[in-house]
């Protein structure tokens, strides 16, 4: 765990910037994020402020006199490294990934290829950019999971069990993003373990009735369930969770976020995706690995910010 302390205050981390909203299709998430991310920092002492990104963001940091900045954007233009190659530009410290780090976990199917290059497991996938890519999909075996490549929460996935509806998903998928995968449909337990410095946190297994977990499962639906403990035996969750940390820095991300993945029937586990940025809303599963680990939220929230100390 960081040694950070619980207690701080405006000396340490001097003015602060939530940077909340976006424009980005998880706006909406982002706004309830940041907006508890803002409380916890205030609460804890920190002199922070939101702010709501645009074309003059860089002018507003500087003429506000902020320090440094709490990313809490989701999605395209504040995951993706766009704003912290903004932020580098002027030397100012914020928490969380760097621009390699953001801009390939972003990045679906190069971080699978990332992970492959590393030796680590991940399912077969295939990038959807034209017709002729629908065939070698197919040939991967149905059900397949169709997801935009660049895109979080869930958003414009689906499941698909035969050709017709492979095509039909993809159509939708390529409305949010030109790029597409198609990937083999893992059947088994679902699990997502939080990253916190160089720590990986308690691992929680997700349960939901729908056919995954989907958008409305994460933000909306009380019939999903959260297992913390996630009921593995204590050496298979060891190794899981050394599996996310090695996830996290194939990819050069660094400081917080979290790893998601399936294992099998036969317990194989096969790396998902990366959230260089996660939710911090009351649904959301960092802050709820990091009260498994005894970390309260204006606690975590404060360690998070502690990641921009080592930029500036």
């Amino acid at each position: 765990m960081s040694s950070l302390p619980d207690q701080d205050g405006r000396d340490r981390f001097g003015k602060v910037a939530v940077l909340l909203g976006g424009q980005a299709a998880e706006r909406e998430i982002s706004l309830k994020s940041g907006n508890a991310v803002l409380a916890a920092l205030r609460e804890r002492g920190v002199d922070a402020h939101p702010l709501d990104p645009d074309a003059t963001v860089l002018e507003q940091l500087r003429a506000g006199g902020f320090t440094r900045a709490f990313i809490i954007l989701h999605g395209r233009g504040g995951e993706d490294g766009v704003i912290q190659g903004a932020l580098e530009t002027i030397a100012m410290p914020y928490t969380g990934s760097g621009v390699l780090g953001s801009a390939l976990g972003m990045d679906k199917y190069r971080t699978k290829l990332a992970w492959a290059g590393a030796g680590l497991p991940t399912a077969d996938a295939v990038l959807l950019r034209d017709d002729a890519d629908l065939v070698a999909a197919a040939a991967l075996g149905f059900p397949l999971m169709i997801k935009p490549a660049h895109e979080g929460s869930s958003i414009g996935m689906a499941r698909v069990e035969d050709p017709a509806a492979l095509a039909a998903a993809w159509q939708v998928a390529r409305e949010y993003d030109p790029l597409v995968i198609a990937e083999r449909w893992i059947d088994g337990a679902e699990y997502t373990c939080a990253i916190l410095g160089h720590e990986a946190l308690p691992i929680i297994r997700l349960e939901t009735p729908h056919a995954f977990y989907d958008y409305d499962a994460k933000y909306r639906a009380d019939s999903t369930r959260y297992r913390c403990p996630c009921g593995l035996p204590e050496g298979d969750e060891l190794r899981l969770r050394q599996l996310a940390l090695d996830a996290f820095d194939a990819v050069g991300a660094g400081g917080w976020g979290r790893v998601d993945f399936m294992v099998d029937a036969a317990g194989a586990p096969y790396l998902l995706e990366i959230n260089t940025v996660p939710g911090m809303t009351d649904h959301s599963l960092v802050p709820m690995a990091a009260r498994a680990a005894g970390l309260d939220f204006p606690t975590l929230v404060l360690r998070i910010l502690g990641t921009s100390l080592d930029r500036g």
